[in-house]
């Protein structure tokens, strides 16, 4: 029976009071981000640029609604949706801080050990610790739960062995949080997982081996554990938890305005390009675009809402994740349709067409990110009783 009910997004307004917090953020970004060209704005969340992430962890503005007690801020998810907003918007480096802002922390926050919080946290809220998702697998595809890569118990911890792929900034990254399987014999492939909090610097046995993707960049990887020994307190939660606690994980992956901001830099610009001058035809359909824009910002907030309140939006972080990206992968097309101009990355190319031929390349990818369209169309489906 089709269950109409899930699909609502209650209407969240941001507070007033916030409006003093989102012009105090973007007074920083003017300054702090003067060097940066719109060509290296537009790869935003892929950015890279420990100096900036300490920045805004001295500002108080990483682990907002971390405990105070692990050098959290104890706030608002409203508030730290206003940072989010604000540095995608305006295409600041943030990848070195991402994964462990926006996911990490709240799943050591939710499921670690009392010492795993007082070492990992503080280092997270300062903006000095990167994070990778050691989740996806080679011949796993889109199916999470059919990950092979061993954890067994063994007298001084745990040994790993397997592969995990398309991990960003494995090479280079402080952490990882890996789903690993603990158990062979469940009677479902869902069971028998665990999570691990891996030091990736101090174990020996684990190498990142980067991936170039269309863009030439080499921030994916694959990562092999041969023999990799994990000390016993390496556990993250309860032993056989691991399929609940990643499912609790991705839906802060999915649930940010990441999910369709990462373009952003390129809409703007479309705007300045087309001028005043632009035919109403171009105005129109800029303007269908702006309006995708709103609506997938106001459901968007709805999410951050729902956390705020402590209400599971998996279903909606979905919705908006499949839509945001339609919505991202649409705009450089229309972006060159509108404008004439080849997207190219060369020097001798403007702003805007070093910002549409960067977008160019990485938009493809965005349906992957957060997990493929299909299996977001599947937890939908489930969400509205139709599977």
């Amino acid at each position: 029976m089709l269950n109409i009910e899930s699909l609502r997004f209650p209407r969240y307004e941001q507070p007033a009071s916030l409006a003093p917090l989102r012009e105090e953020v973007r007074a920083f970004l003017d300054e702090s981000l003067k060097a940066y060209s719109p060509l290296v704005r537009s790869n935003t969340w892929d950015g890279f640029d420990p100096d900036f992430s300490r920045k805004l962890g001295a500002k108080g503005w990483m682990g907002m609604t971390l405990p105070k007690a692990y050098g959290g801020h104890e706030r608002s998810a409203l508030e730290r949706y206003v940072i989010v907003e604000e540095t995608l918007a305006a295409g600041a480096p943030v990848g070195f801080h991402w994964i462990a802002d926006r996911q990490s922390g709240p799943v050591i926050a939710r499921y670690g050990t009392e010492a795993q919080k007082q070492k990992i946290i503080p280092g997270i809220t300062r903006g000095e610790v990167c994070f990778c998702i050691g989740m996806s697998e080679p011949n796993s595809g889109s199916d999470l739960a059919s990950v092979k890569t061993r954890a067994d118990k063994v007298a001084d911890g745990w040994l790993v062995n397997g592969t995990k792929i398309w991990t960003t900034n494995a090479h280079r990254a402080d952490y990882m949080i890996a789903l690993l399987r603990t158990d062979s014999s469940a009677d479902s492939k869902h069971r028998g997982l665990s999570q691990f909090l891996i030091d990736l610097k101090a174990t020996k046995g684990i190498t990142a081996r980067p991936i170039k993707d269309l863009a030439g960049r080499g921030h994916f990887n694959e990562v092999s554990f041969v023999d990799a020994l994990l000390p016993a307190d390496a556990l993250l939660g309860k032993e056989g938890d691991g399929w609940k606690q990643v499912v609790a994980e991705l839906a802060f992956e999915r649930s940010g305005p990441e999910r369709y901001l990462s373009c952003f830099i390129l809409l703007s610009r479309l705007v300045d390009a087309l001028g005043k001058d632009a035919s109403p035809a171009a105005l129109a359909k800029v303007g269908a675009e702006l309006a995708w824009a709103v609506t997938l910002r106001n459901m968007s907030l709805s999410v951050a809402g729902m956390l705020n309140e402590g209400i599971d939006p998996g279903l909606q972080a979905s919705i908006v994740k499949d839509l945001g990206c339609q919505f991202e992968q649409r705009l450089p097309g229309l972006a060159q349709e509108l404008v004439g101009l080849e997207p190219t990355l060369a020097d001798a190319g403007t702003d805007f067409q070093q910002v549409l031929g960067n977008l160019m390349l990485l938009a493809p990818s965005f349906s992957l990110r957060g997990g493929t369209l299909e299996i977001l169309r599947g937890i939908i489906a489930r969400g509205l009783g139709v599977r």
